[in-house]
């Protein structure tokens, strides 16, 4: 492949990115896995030759979505051929890994579809499809429409990938572990990621080292599962994440360490250790329950009940008292009482939870949920939803007030919505809003916050920090 046009200039890709952290870092390394082929990063599909739609099957309907957008894309697509010229679709994650060959035959303009266990091989795949271009501009026949590769390879991504060339804002994600063998019967990760994988201890911290050699200041570890994170030390001993954390904290010019997502099954006493033992460890920890039902736990087989939670928060906050605790809730799980979803609302309480992801249930193609009955009505679901958010938002707003009148650090990561705003996060991960200047950006100020919101707090620069106007 080339790495210009015919028009001489550099081919550009765009991606879309749907879903989680997880999917951010996958985006970040398939752009690159795609530098070295000459692509540079595009601004929208418009001026791209190259389109990724990097995708997230977690929620219902987020195949439609998918499709939605292709839909539009064949259209840049036909309009491209009409002026000769040409435009490559792929569309990668765990949809094109759910429902690769369903999106070849629905939508015929897409050329790659690649599982996000293999999209280290896009090279190769693209170079496929250019072999099928040329044979279709020479009017010759070639089999196929679309490249499908959505099989689980029996070797790393990870082993395949390139260094990590850029960091955005000082902040960057680092994939330490993936996949699932929780098999929870609401979720489709077991299928479309597969089985839990573990990197070896020295090549996360090695990727550790490169991230903060590119400006990165904090980093994200991520995973499935990320607390059942087991790789292979050098030492020769199995590393846990607690091991991996306090090896990462020790690299010169790292400032803020997280982690996420966990479960509560995989919470140990080291793990918690490293909350009060780790400086750099940030104070928050999302901790996903789902439930606060221990007959819907059960049914969801999460493995572990409501005590058995709050008794970790207890612990946890024993060992890192100012932690905030996020957590995700699904309400509307087939069976799912009255009584079941009082018992959520009063873990909420109990817990303290400070944010969280909540959801109506979906049924998801292919796991056991979908075939549970008892399916709850969509109207019941509404009305649980917007109370579980409504108690959620009003804890959220008590903890962002109680930090009013505190000084913190914030990284600043972007403008805020208003000219002359820059925005960031806490410790705790609440955006905080200042006025100043651009050159805040990937830099850490503290900040005297004045004011809280429902989603945000607002802040101002305290000095002496110096920043260039």
């Amino acid at each position: 492949m080339t790495d210009v046009r015919a028009d001489g200039q550099r081919k550009r890709v765009f991606i879309r990115t749907y879903g989680c952290q997880m999917n951010v870092y996958d985006s970040d390394r398939m752009a690159d896995v795609l530098r070295p082929l000459g692509y540079a990063l595009s601004d929208g599909p418009e001026s791209a030759d190259l389109v990724v739609l990097n995708t997230c099957h977690i929620r219902e309907k987020a195949s439609e979505k998918v499709y939605s957008e292709l839909g539009r894309l064949r259209d840049i697509k036909l309009e491209r051929r009409r002026e000769g010229a040409d435009l490559t679709i792929a569309v990668a994650g765990c949809v094109a890994q759910a429902e690769g060959a369903e999106i070849v035959r629905r939508q015929p303009a897409v050329d790659i579809v690649v599982g996000p266990q293999a999209y280290h091989r896009l090279p190769q795949l693209l170079a496929e499809v250019e072999r099928k271009a040329a044979r279709r501009r020479a009017g010759k026949p070639f089999p196929g429409a679309g490249v499908l590769d959505t099989e689980f390879p029996a070797e790393s991504k990870f082993d395949h990938l390139p260094a990590p060339l850029g960091v955005r804002a000082g902040s960057a994600f680092l994939s330490i572990q993936e996949g699932c063998d929780k098999f929870c019967t609401f979720c489709v990760v077991p299928y479309t990621r597969g089985a839990e994988y573990s990197r070896p201890a020295a090549s996360v911290v090695a990727e550790a080292r490169q991230l903060v050699a590119a400006g990165a200041i904090e980093i994200t570890l991520l995973g499935q599962n990320v607390n059942a994170y087991h790789g292979d030390g050098p030492d020769g001993a199995t590393w846990t994440l607690s091991r991996l954390i306090r090896a990462i904290a020790e690299i010169d010019g790292l400032v803020r360490l997280r982690y996420t997502t966990s479960h509560p099954r995989d919470m140990d006493d080291e793990l918690i250790a490293a909350h009060r033992d780790v400086p750099i460890l940030m104070p928050y920890l999302h901790l996903p329950v789902q439930s606060g039902s221990d007959r819907i736990l059960e049914a969801m087989n999460r493995g572990h009940g409501r005590d058995h939670f709050l008794r970790l928060v207890d612990r946890l906050r024993a060992a890192r008292p100012d932690l905030a605790l996020s957590s995700d809730f699904i309400v509307g799980f087939p069976g799912e009482t009255d009584t079941d979803f009082d018992d959520t609302m009063r873990l909420i309480e109990q817990g303290g939870i400070a944010s969280a992801f909540s959801f109506k249930y979906s049924r998801r193609p292919g796991t056991p949920g979908a075939l549970l009955e008892g399916q709850v009505p969509e109207n019941v679901k509404d009305a649980r939803l917007a109370a579980l958010q409504a108690l959620l938002g009003h804890q959220q707003q008590d903890f962002n007030t109680a930090k009013v009148g505190h000084t913190v650090p914030v990284l600043f990561a972007e403008p805020g919505r208003r000219p002359g705003q820059m925005l960031g996060k806490s410790p705790w991960l609440q955006s905080v809003h200042v006025a100043g200047p651009a050159s805040l950006i990937g830099r850490i100020a503290e900040v005297r916050l004045t004011a809280a919101f429902a989603l945000s707090l607002a802040g101002e620069i305290v000095p002496p920090f110096e920043v260039a106007a």
